[in-house]
């Protein structure tokens, strides 16, 4: 069964998120700030991490620059509400950053889980490494 780990502080999305992936026959974890989303990452084996970006303690960017500085290959789909600036500039940032894919909230959960399908899917982890030409850790 495909693991993904939710990294949202808000626990009604997170919760939300969770309860969606599980009922879609993932293996779901949630936690609720960039800190536990990394110490998660480090610690369990994920096929997939969706985050926010704005957090508490440790916001999303700099959460996906950690996990992915250690797990190149792994799948990352951001979401993103807004906060200082609006969510489209959240999320093209996030894009700079290497997201996989990006969501507004509310988010469309049909198109959602299709890019949670396409990113675990067997061919998009083959071809994931050829299209990271940068290393995020720098």
């Amino acid at each position: 069964m495909k693991r993904i780990l939710v990294i949202d502080d808000d626990e009604i999305v997170n919760d939300m998120l969770v309860q969606f992936l599980t009922e879609a026959g993932y293996e779901a974890e949630g936690v609720r700030d960039g800190v536990q989303g990394v110490q998660a990452a480090e610690t369990k084996l994920f096929d997939l991490i969706v985050s926010d970006i704005v957090m508490p303690e440790k916001e999303g960017l700099e959460t996906i620059i950690e996990i992915r500085g250690k797990k190149k290959n792994l799948p990352v789909i951001v979401i993103s509400g807004g906060g200082k600036v609006t969510a489209d500039e959240y999320l093209n940032l996030a894009k700079v950053f290497g997201a996989d894919y990006t969501f507004k909230k509310p988010i469309e959960l049909d198109q959602f889980l299709e890019a949670v399908r396409h990113c675990l899917s067997d061919t998009y982890q083959v071809d994931l490494s050829k299209k990271r030409p940068h290393d995020l850790s720098h």
